[in-house]
């Protein structure tokens, strides 16, 4: 890839000034990339754009380290752009109070058209929480137009709640009234937050009319889904500290990297757009409900059963496969197999080092013998086959 313009996209930092976490996860993140990039053949981190909820209740304090920390780990030529958000807005003053701070300490607009590299960038900050209201989406719309006039390249845009039913995250987590805008214009590549979702989650790239992407967190995970056994905010949620950052290439190609700052590593070697105004070559879409493979458990795997009183504790390998598995379904049948018991457990995918076996506790089982049953769950509502093992329960 002729790499011309290279930058990071995040969100969802939530710097406290009572915690050190936030600020030395962006910089130990902002470091792992200036090194990166200097081994590569292009080797300039054009810009960081920060994509709301940056600051965690908007105080000036929390805004005026934001900046600090930014002011001591930039290089020369980067440039950083914010975009504000609910929590910019959540201290007694709310949203007018932070949107004056911000101009006072960041001497940056709260909407930004700019281009970098000759690349159009487009950033978009909220109203009234995380909504946008018609004289911004129309400035939005004048945006893409002139945007829109030079060819074959992408238009980047940012704004801090997932659009409605695209990314992993937008369904509890994203607005609907930029999308007709943005919708004319196949070339967009926006992103967006506010969900926390694992930026390695496969469903965190999406194209239908464009291509969207989400941006993940410095603070906490949380997962779209209400269905696991531990709700929406999974185990070891607060191991999360993720970005992406995008490349583009002089032919207008686009590479949007999915990276780990806590184990320094890229989860993959990027989601490849190489023509991203053109829907007719767009890959990452819906039909990959139809298509993906179901993840595996390996020929060797099997449930390890432990009895601990009136109890167990059953455990297992992760499954394989060309993905990481999203989850597993633990189904506990009794000795008329009928079901007595189902929980879905994540897999900890969004962990760079995921651990290879899962246990969970089974509790209080009335006497009798049982059997066991582990199916991995996919990305795309694909379920593997099982493995199962069955055991006793003493009175």
């Amino acid at each position: 890839m002729n790499t011309v313009l290279r930058f990071i996209a995040c969100s969802d930092l939530h710097f406290k000034t009572e915690s050190p976490v936030e600020p030395d996860r962006l910089r130990r993140g902002l470091k792992l990339i200036y090194d990166w990039a200097e081994r590569q053949p292009y080797k300039a981190l054009d810009a960081v754009i920060v994509n709301g909820d940056f600051a965690n209740r908007g105080a000036q304090e929390e805004m005026a380290l934001v900046k600090k920390t930014f002011d001591e780990c930039l290089k020369a030529p980067t440039r950083v752009y914010y975009t504000l958000a609910s929590h910019e807005f959540m201290s007694p003053d709310g949203e007018a109070g932070a949107k004056q701070r911000f101009a006072v300490l960041f001497s940056q607009p709260e909407d930004c058209f700019f281009r970098i590299n000759g690349f159009p960038f487009i950033t978009l900050s909220c109203e009234r929480g995380c909504n946008f209201d018609e004289e911004k989406v129309r400035w939005l719309s004048s945006c893409l137009k002139e945007a829109a006039g030079e060819r074959d390249k992408p238009i980047f845009v940012f704004q801090h709640p997932h659009l409605s039913d695209t990314v992993y995250g937008s369904i509890n987590w994203g607005d609907d009234a930029p999308i007709a805008a943005l919708a004319e214009y196949p070339g967009v590549v926006d992103f967006s937050g506010h969900s926390h979702a694992p930026v390695n989650d496969p469903r965190s790239i999406h194209q239908r009319l464009f291509t969207c992407a989400g941006t993940g967190s410095l603070s906490y995970f949380e997962l779209d889904e209400f269905d696991f056994i531990h709700g929406t905010v999974p185990p070891e949620n607060e191991q999360c500290a993720q970005f992406l950052v995008v490349e583009c290439s002089s032919d207008g190609a686009v590479r949007i990297r999915p990276f780990d700052i806590l184990s320094g590593r890229f989860f993959i070697d990027g989601w490849e757009i190489p023509t991203p105004w053109e829907p007719a070559s767009f890959t990452y879409t819906d039909e990959r409900f139809g298509s993906a493979v179901p993840p595996v458990f390996a020929p060797s795997a099997c449930l390890n059963v432990i009895r601990q009183g009136r109890g167990v504790e059953i455990s297992f390998p992760q499954a394989g496969g060309d993905e990481r598995p999203d989850a597993y379904l633990l189904t506990l049948r009794n000795g008329k197999y009928k079901v007595v018991s189902q929980q879905k457990i994540s897999s900890r995918y969004y962990l760079y080092n995921m651990p290879g076996r899962l246990s969970f506790t089974l509790e209080d089982l009335p006497k009798g013998t049982y059997l066991a049953e582990v199916r991995p769950l996919g990305f795309w509502r694909n379920v593997g086959a099982p493995i199962v093992a069955a055991f006793s329960v003493e009175g």
